[in-house]
């Protein structure tokens, strides 16, 4: 490759100026300082040779929200690594892809489960983070086609930070939180949690913590906290509406035709019109106030 050729790096869009404040002087603090500077060396290395990374933007899932308008945190792991699918959002891809991923298809069919409703359609979240459900990957960036290539670069210690901006705005104002975490990855997050914990959080009845397995093929149905069945979205409502707080509209526009052939496995005999009420309570592993 000639240097004519060489990739430019995109220093703005791995270390951004426009988030909003709380967001930006976490970032500029990261990246003051030696962890972030490596990870900025790094991902300069990887884009020059010609590498891949997405998502397009690391970001997304910070513009619109501040920490103070988060009600409930979702954490994810790494972004999706295939074309046209990471968009900056946890689990969320674009509108135009057909083809769910395979986690996406079981937080979808638990949905589905929890409210005796027909699968959502819409692979793209944004519906949700308009609501204050912050979608947040422990890990920002990857490269294509290589599954947590990423990981213990750096991100991580920029995305504690993240967790403890939300943590901080929701003490600060006495404020519902709903965490979601699912998967070894996500709990590990609960380090950050219990940074606070004996100071601000402890006993702190405004913040809920629900933990299953992650929703992947590999663990959604696998004991002791399987995915599926968790019914953490019902609880999460549940817990916003007792504390004078909107609940969630999780299922979003069910007017399109329901999905067929690429339904969950068991979850086609359960496909009833929206807005039908749980058969069961739904189950889970919650704790409240207390964050181990």
């Amino acid at each position: 490759m000639t240097p004519l050729e060489t990739p430019l790096f995109e220093r703005d869009r791995f270390y951004p100026h426009n988030l909003p404040q709380a967001w930006a002087q976490a970032v500029d603090a990261f990246f003051a300082r030696p962890e972030g500077e490596r990870l900025l060396a790094f991902l300069e290395q990887s884009q020059r040779a010609g590498e891949t990374i997405y998502p397009p933007d690391p970001y997304r899932a910070l513009r619109t929200l501040a920490p103070e308008d988060v009600r409930v945190l979702i954490l994810g792991q790494d972004p999706y690594h295939g074309p046209g699918q990471a968009m900056g959002m946890a689990f969320s891809v674009p509108a135009s892809l057909k083809k769910l991923p395979p986690s996406l298809k079981n937080i979808f069919g638990e949905l589905a489960r929890e409210y005796d409703a027909r699968l959502r359609v819409a692979g793209d979240l944004s519906d949700w983070a308009r609501q204050g459900v912050l979608l947040l990957n422990s890990v920002l960036t990857v490269r294509e086609a290589s599954a947590a290539s990423h990981a213990k670069m750096g991100w991580e210690t920029l995305t504690d930070q993240f967790v403890r901006c939300v943590l901080e705005a929701s003490c600060r104002n006495a404020s519902p939180l709903v965490l979601m975490l699912w998967g070894a990855s996500a709990q590990a997050k609960m380090a950050a949690v219990d940074h606070f914990a004996g100071n601000r959080l402890a006993g702190d009845k405004n913040i809920l913590v629900l933990t299953s397995n992650h929703p992947s093929p590999l663990s959604a149905r696998r004991g002791p906290t399987p995915f599926i069945g968790c019914g953490h979205f019902r609880q999460a409502n549940a817990f916003l509406e007792a504390h004078g707080a909107r609940p969630i509209d999780w299922l979003g526009d069910l007017s399109s035709p329901a999905a067929s052939a690429d339904e969950p496995e068991g979850l086609r005999q359960t496909s009833l019109p929206h807005g039908g009420k749980s058969a069961s309570r739904p189950t889970g592993n919650s704790r409240q106030g207390e964050l181990f």
